[in-house]
């Protein structure tokens, strides 16, 4: 993953792209009726049941509209939910407020979807050892929103982007001419450009992880679209060679026996692109 500094960076940007996005040259619903002295004050109500998150970014965000706002928090990122409960107050400008609604409403219902979803994950793995992933089938834009989510919910975060760690997939494999050909160009261009990147390869089948392990400096073998028989299989051949990560189509229904399988991480592409949004509202007080 990438650094602090860095994460905190993709977070103002989507602040400010947001923002920019959403209110353009002025809110003037709030500018054509509301005075600009008037003071305000606003609860995050709760209407669903789950776990909450994205309160550290709402006060982001409205640290960014308006420093002059103030924000008491009564239920932390992470917390379980229930309909009727309100998770902060947040009061100030009242035109702040208003311009800051959508953004905190849209953020926090969708994060508070991943951070659930991921719960329920980290749930069925209960006692196994292993881990469950995120991936990058993300939202355009708001990767660092959703990765905050998965973090929140128990979860554990896959690489960032393209840029912060080498994954050699099936595509790779096939455009470069095999497996070894694959590892071997990449050793030498991380050689090359004095880079520190983990290498992950995928594997098709049990063959490619044999081939695999024949090539040394391979963070973590992918094993991809494998049956519960062969996954066993591929993690005895693995041992402690380098650490596993299963992928491929694994559900909530699937998920436990996977991991039963000794797997090291389980990789999930739903925790952040298959959730229904969790019903929050700003409401004035």
């Amino acid at each position: 993953m990438i650094s602090e500094t860095q994460f905190n960076k993709e977070i103002d940007l989507i602040i400010s792209n947001a923002i920019r996005e959403d209110v353009g040259d002025g809110d003037h619903s709030s500018l054509a009726c509301i005075p600009e002295s008037a003071i305000g004050k606003a609860k995050l109500l709760i209407k669903d049941e789950g776990i909450l998150a994205g309160v550290d970014f709402a006060k982001k965000v409205f640290n960014y509209v308006d420093p002059n706002m103030k924000v008491e928090v009564h239920i932390e990122d992470g917390a379980s939910v229930k309909y009727g409960d309100i998770a902060f107050f947040v009061s100030g400008s009242s035109q702040s407020i208003l311009k800051s609604e959508r953004l905190v409403l849209n953020a926090m219902q969708r994060m508070s979807a991943i951070a659930t979803k991921t719960n329920h994950f980290v749930k069925l793995l209960d006692g196994t050892g292993t881990k469950i992933l995120d991936t990058r089938k993300t939202t355009p834009g708001i990767r660092a929103l959703e990765k905050w989510a998965v973090k929140i919910g128990g979860g554990e975060n896959h690489r960032f982007a393209l840029y912060d760690m080498i994954m050699l997939k099936d595509n790779h494999i096939d455009f470069v001419g095999g497996i070894t050909k694959a590892i071997e160009k990449t050793k030498k261009y991380l050689s090359t450009h004095n880079l520190d990147l983990k290498i992950i390869v995928e594997a098709r089948d049990l063959n490619e992880i044999k081939e695999i392990l024949k090539t040394q400096g391979v963070y973590r073998i992918l094993i991809d679209n494998f049956n519960y028989e062969d996954t066993k299989k591929a993690v005895e051949l693995i041992g402690d060679s380098c650490l596993t990560e299963s992928s491929g189509g694994i559900n909530e229904n699937t998920v436990r026996k996977y991991a039963e399988c000794g797997v090291d991480f389980i990789s999930s592409g739903a925790l952040t692109h298959s959730v229904y949004n969790l019903d929050l509202s700003l409401k004035a007080v």
